[in-house]
């Protein structure tokens, strides 16, 4: 299992050779099993290993992780950052679910641990099964086809180098080699979609079909080679569409412009990928919702030269059938 790991992330270049990786440590299954793969790999792979636990403070005791994840690095001699979500120096309010929530505390915690100690790249413990998790839950919630992709092996600074992995694989081998981990129970409460769809469709799906794992695999794979390509293909007729900003010397913080007749003259599904691609390039932050996109293209359709805010920093101005994104609010005193 460890040889089918390693080709996995040499296919995808996961771990460059004297990197620096942090591994996202929880005291769960998934990620002491994901710690104990990559000390394993450091003997075919010259890279740093560095462990980073974050503390939720929901349970009371939750030192308990703290003190799993603290021995397991000192047997294996692999520095761990520590720190407690009190802790954390967050200015700023995260939306959505308590799940989303402590994904996106983890997710700011990281990101400094990154900064801080100058790594490379963060590698998370999602395996397959989590995928299975993904792609249903944005089933479920409506999603397009990017969605339906679910996790990708690297995105952006982080890595998932057991997407090819079950769930039955990790715990047979920490079982067999008497490894110690945490259960988190919460992970059984019918409160969360995560876990409904884990406990009750999965399993169901896996007695229809003992090959439903193999196969979903197959049929992501496909699903993303289909997205891959249509990247390449938006990437080109975003390059067909864009301009010079009606603003040259602005030109460095206005890099991309569009043609709005361009732009319209080409299928509606080109149209809703080209304008995501457009805010993504753009940098600009922003919810993937298609609400969101669609009130952005109604703007656009409109005639005449006007300003639409998509977010207190930025919004976009239409002149003479040229658009373009601008970083700065159209009213600074109201934020």
């Amino acid at each position: 299992m460890i040889n089918k790991i390693l080709k996995f992330i040499q296919k995808n270049n996961l771990i460059p050779q004297n990197s620096k990786i942090i591994v996202g440590l929880s005291g769960g299954p998934d990620s002491i099993f994901l710690l104990r793969v990559l000390h394993e790999l450091q003997k075919i792979i010259n890279f740093e290993l560095i462990a980073a636990h974050l503390n939720h403070e929901w349970r009371s005791n939750s030192y308990l992780d703290v003190e799993l994840c603290s021995a397991t690095c000192k047997a294996l001699n692999i520095p761990l950052v520590t720190k407690k979500v009190s802790e954390l120096n967050i200015t700023f309010k995260f939306k959505g679910s308590k799940e989303e929530h402590a994904r996106n505390l983890r997710r700011h915690f990281f990101a400094t641990v990154k900064t801080q100690l100058n790594a490379d790249r963060v590698a998370l413990a999602h395996h397959l099964i989590d995928q299975e998790e993904t792609f249903f839950i944005r089933l479920i919630r409506g999603s397009t086809l990017s969605g339906l992709t679910s996790m990708k092996a690297c995105e952006d600074f982080y890595i998932r180098p057991l997407l090819e992995i079950k769930k039955t694989e990790i715990l047979d081998y920490l079982n067999t080699h008497n490894i110690q981990f945490i259960i988190d129970y919460t992970n059984e409460s019918p409160d969360f979609l995560r876990n409904r769809i884990r406990n009750n469709v999965i399993p169901e799906l896996q007695k229809v079909d003992n090959r439903f794992d193999y196969n979903f695999l197959r049929t992501l794979t496909k699903l993303q080679e289909t997205e891959e390509f249509l990247e390449k293909l938006v990437e080109e007729k975003f390059e067909e569409i864009s301009r010079v900003p009606f603003r040259p010397e602005l030109v460095e913080e206005y890099r991309y412009a569009i043609d709005l007749n361009k732009l319209f003259a080409l299928d509606t599904f080109l149209i809703n990928k080209l304008i995501f691609h457009w805010l993504y390039k753009s940098k600009v932050k922003f919810e993937l919702s298609e609400k969101f996109i669609h009130e952005i293209i109604r703007f656009l359709r409109q005639s005449g030269s006007s300003n639409h805010e998509i977010h207190h920093e930025w919004s976009i101005g239409k002149k003479k059938n040229l658009a373009t994104i601008i970083k700065a609010p159209l009213n600074p005193g109201n934020k």
